[in-house]
């Protein structure tokens, strides 16, 4: 189950700081600063954008799958019938 709105969970990645204790840095700045893989500081050692694109295609595909069985379990308790029969997925 989700955690309520307005609610946050620190992880390793994430620290939940107060209005007052952002205002109290330097320079008070509110701009997000991305972090970076190491690993992609050196644009030599990148994959070829070719396998970038396989990559990114393959991520999609498996996201796609996965939203597409979400959809069809949702219509299923529904009693709609199968994700497939109401609306296709293209290829």
């Amino acid at each position: 189950m989700p955690a309520p709105l307005g609610s946050t969970v620190e992880t390793g990645r994430f620290k939940a700081y107060t209005y007052e204790e952002l205002i109290a840095r330097d320079k008070g700045n509110l701009d997000i600063t991305w972090l970076r893989a190491p690993s992609l500081d050196d644009a030599d050692n990148l994959p070829a954008p070719e396998v970038l694109a396989a990559e990114i295609v393959e991520d999609l595909q498996a996201a796609l799958e996965e939203f597409a069985a979400i959809a069809e379990t949702l219509q299923q308790a529904r009693g709609e019938g199968s994700a497939e029969e109401a609306a296709p997925v293209a290829d």
